[in-house]
Protein backbone atom coordinates (compact mmCIF):
# COMPACT_ATOMS: atom_id res chain seq x y z
CA UNK A 1 0.00 0.00 0.00
CA UNK A 2 1.08 3.37 -0.88
CA UNK A 3 0.05 6.85 1.15
CA UNK A 4 0.90 10.17 0.08
CA UNK A 5 0.50 12.72 2.29
CA UNK A 6 1.57 15.91 3.30
CA UNK A 7 0.56 20.03 2.76
CA UNK A 8 0.26 22.41 0.78
CA UNK A 9 0.59 26.25 1.72
CA UNK A 10 -1.47 28.69 -0.71
CA UNK A 11 -1.46 32.26 -1.18
CA UNK A 12 -3.53 34.65 1.21
CA UNK A 13 -6.70 33.63 0.44
CA UNK A 14 -6.34 31.25 -2.47
CA UNK A 15 -7.56 28.47 -0.58
CA UNK A 16 -11.00 27.67 -1.68
CA UNK A 17 -10.78 28.61 -5.51
CA UNK A 18 -7.74 26.21 -4.98
CA UNK A 19 -10.14 23.32 -3.64
CA UNK A 20 -13.00 23.78 -5.86
CA UNK A 21 -11.01 23.66 -8.48
CA UNK A 22 -9.99 20.42 -7.41
CA UNK A 23 -12.88 18.64 -7.17
CA UNK A 24 -12.88 17.02 -10.33
CA UNK A 25 -9.46 15.70 -9.48
CA UNK A 26 -10.72 14.26 -6.56
CA UNK A 27 -13.76 12.46 -8.34
CA UNK A 28 -11.56 11.12 -10.77
CA UNK A 29 -8.73 10.00 -8.80
CA UNK A 30 -11.50 8.42 -6.33
CA UNK A 31 -12.93 6.60 -9.40
CA UNK A 32 -9.37 5.57 -10.49
CA UNK A 33 -8.71 1.76 -10.40
CA UNK A 34 -6.81 1.03 -6.90
CA UNK A 35 -6.96 3.99 -5.15
CA UNK A 36 -8.12 3.25 -1.72
CA UNK A 37 -8.63 6.88 -0.40
CA UNK A 38 -7.92 11.02 -2.22
CA UNK A 39 -8.57 13.65 -0.01
CA UNK A 40 -7.48 17.66 -0.38
CA UNK A 41 -9.51 19.29 2.89
CA UNK A 42 -8.52 22.59 4.30
CA UNK A 43 -6.81 22.94 7.60
CA UNK A 44 -9.33 24.26 9.97
CA UNK A 45 -6.85 26.41 11.99
CA UNK A 46 -4.38 27.61 9.19
CA UNK A 47 -6.69 29.68 6.49
CA UNK A 48 -3.86 29.07 3.79
CA UNK A 49 -2.95 25.32 4.58
CA UNK A 50 -4.16 22.09 2.69
CA UNK A 51 -3.90 18.60 3.97
CA UNK A 52 -3.30 16.00 1.19
CA UNK A 53 -4.05 12.34 1.75
CA UNK A 54 -4.20 9.58 -0.84
CA UNK A 55 -4.07 5.86 -0.22
CA UNK A 56 -3.42 3.50 -3.20
CA UNK A 57 -3.18 0.05 -3.49
CA UNK A 58 0.10 0.07 -4.95
CA UNK A 59 2.87 2.27 -7.28
CA UNK A 60 1.63 1.12 -10.24
CA UNK A 61 -1.77 2.27 -9.52
CA UNK A 62 -0.59 6.02 -8.45
CA UNK A 63 1.44 6.19 -11.53
CA UNK A 64 -1.39 5.50 -13.64
CA UNK A 65 -3.41 8.06 -12.52
CA UNK A 66 -1.17 10.70 -12.39
CA UNK A 67 -1.10 13.47 -14.96
CA UNK A 68 1.01 16.30 -15.24
CA UNK A 69 0.27 17.49 -11.90
CA UNK A 70 -1.73 21.36 -11.03
CA UNK A 71 -2.42 23.04 -13.53
CA UNK A 72 -0.77 26.30 -14.35
CA UNK A 73 -3.58 28.75 -12.38
CA UNK A 74 -2.94 25.96 -9.30
CA UNK A 75 0.64 26.09 -9.33
CA UNK A 76 0.90 30.08 -9.03
CA UNK A 77 -0.99 29.37 -6.11
CA UNK A 78 1.53 27.61 -4.20
CA UNK A 79 3.82 28.98 -2.09
CA UNK A 80 5.43 25.55 -0.23
CA UNK A 81 4.71 22.18 -0.25
CA UNK A 82 5.63 19.43 1.80
CA UNK A 83 3.66 16.23 0.30
CA UNK A 84 5.64 12.59 1.07
CA UNK A 85 4.86 8.94 -0.49
CA UNK A 86 5.47 6.24 2.14
CA UNK A 87 5.74 2.69 1.33
CA UNK A 88 3.15 0.21 4.60
CA UNK A 89 4.58 -2.71 4.94
CA UNK A 90 1.24 -3.87 7.20
CA UNK A 91 -2.14 -2.92 8.87
CA UNK A 92 -3.85 -3.15 11.29
CA UNK A 93 -6.70 -1.57 13.20
CA UNK A 94 -5.87 0.96 15.39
Amino acid sequence: MIIVAGWIRLRAGAREDYLAGCRPVIEAARSAPGCLDFTLSADPIDPERINVFERWESDAALEAFRGTGPDEDQTSAIRDAQVSRYRIAAVEPA
